[in-house]
């Protein structure tokens, strides 16, 4: 099981290159489980025992089973989780041809380390919006070959490099793509056309506009001398969007289930596609539409919020709390913050626990050490929107929001096990 849950992962993050394709990903695998897509523009019928999953600008998913208990008496289970990662964006006018080399200019996508990307295989991929006989139409791409690199400077010429180097986003960041031969300017644009025949068989008028990515092309892994590590790229957050599919395509048909995964974490949720938006809570009314019937439900309802957290790292005991050190492989964290950077409370964290304890689940706690700053998730987010009670959980992993990160090869089975046993649970606090 604990095998066949990392392989899947590891082809699901292969395939998920961008929160597009990660949506696209996890729309195919529900409908090959039997859900039915619904549209926002179109009037819905829902009914008990059905499975259906919406989706918002292709990037944000909305995936649940109507449950045969009555919403009012029983609830909804609710798993959160985000499609996006940090990366390089490239710009809207991103050519730079500079002593005979092409290359793109990006922007920094959330808060990557940036140190990591130098010298690696990249690739690109996104979407493509364009004009093909007169219509206006998207498309989502991916190169997959490597096809740029970041050059390190060497370090006779960089003599800082190893005492705290500050790396320039605008100058230093942009790959390259290819050595040119004169002047003759190279149209980024006319790229992708040929890349959507190659790709797609699609003879696009023009390219009128694009949200592309770079990305690593070497795959992820399970690694270590007893493979005891899933090493790879964007399990901030794929890793618990996984997990939530896994779960719920396992759920029974008495609990109403929902696993929303958004988009636009990473740079604070805001958007008619993130936890800050509006979306959750307009799938919900529609399912829900009285006003009296919803918010008791609501108030009836748990949401588990998933997002990675920072186990202790043996070179950098000292970042955290004596106490609250999780450690890779010994299962999910419970994230706890007085200032309500996560939203669990003394309720929530422990119907969590009971959930662990009671299916033979190892579980941690996290708390940041008092003289540190504290990230967030989409768990207070989402609690303020919808005023529902929320669990901040998470698998331990090291190398945050770097381009390759690190967690348990046993976690993911330990948190698929717990949200399996949540989506099914009878009774919620």
């Amino acid at each position: 099981m604990r095998d066949e849950l990392n392989q899947g992962l590891i082809d699901f993050l292969k395939a998920s290159p961008t929160p597009f394709h990660a949506t696209s990903n996890l729309a195919l695998r529900l409908e090959a489980a039997g859900f039915q897509r619904l549209d926002e523009r179109d009037t819905w019928h829902t009914e008990a025992g059905g499975q259906y999953y919406v989706t918002r600008n292709d990037s944000a998913i909305i995936a649940f089973k109507v449950g045969k208990r009555p919403l009012t008496e029983a609830g909804i289970r609710l798993v959160g989780a985000h499609t996006d990662s940090p990366c390089l964006r490239v710009k809207p006018n991103p050519e730079l041809q500079r002593h005979g080399f092409f290359q793109l200019g990006v922007e920094i996508y959330g808060g990557a380390l940036l140190a990591p990307w130098f010298d690696r295989d990249l690739s690109l991929a996104g979407r493509v919006t364009f004009r093909r006989d007169g219509k206006v139409e998207s498309q989502l791409i991916n190169f997959e070959l490597p096809i740029a690199v970041i050059p390190n400077l060497a370090i006779h010429l960089n003599r800082e490099a190893n005492s705290g180097w500050a790396i320039n986003k605008q100058t230093e960041m942009p790959p390259i793509l290819a050595q040119v031969a004169g002047t003759e300017p190279v149209d980024f644009r006319a790229l992708l056309a040929n890349q959507l025949a190659l790709e797609h068989s699609l003879n696009a008028d023009a390219v009128l506009d694009y949200e592309l990515s770079f990305y690593d092309t070497q795959p992820a892994a399970v690694i270590g001398l007893n493979s005891d590590f899933i090493a790879g790229a964007r399990l901030d957050n794929l890793l618990s969007c996984y997990a939530g599919l896994q779960a719920l395509l396992s759920a029974g048909d008495a609990e109403t289930c929902v696993l929303v995964c958004t988009d636009h974490e990473e740079i604070g949720s805001s958007s008619a596609c993130g936890a800050d938006g509006p979306m959750l809570e307009q799938v919900l009314r529609r399912v829900i539409p009285q006003d009296q019937d919803f918010v008791r439900t609501i108030q009836r309802s748990l949401l588990v919020s998933a997002d990675n957290a920072h186990g202790i790292h043996p070179n950098y005991p000292d970042k955290h709390d004596e106490n609250h050190g999780p450690k890779l492989n010994a299962g999910p964290v419970i994230k706890i913050n007085s200032n309500q950077r996560y939203a669990t409370n003394s309720e929530t964290a422990g119907f969590f626990r009971h959930l662990c304890l009671e299916n033979e689940v190892p579980v941690q706690s996290f708390v940041v050490r008092s003289d540190m700053a504290c990230g967030s998730t989409i768990g207070p987010i989402t609690a303020s929107q919808l005023g529902v009670r929320t669990v901040d959980i998470g698998l331990p992993t090291f190398a945050m929001h770097s381009i390759r990160e690190l967690a348990g090869s046993h976690d993911l089975a330990h948190l698929v096990k717990v949200l399996s046993a949540f989506y099914s649970s009878p009774e919620l606090p």
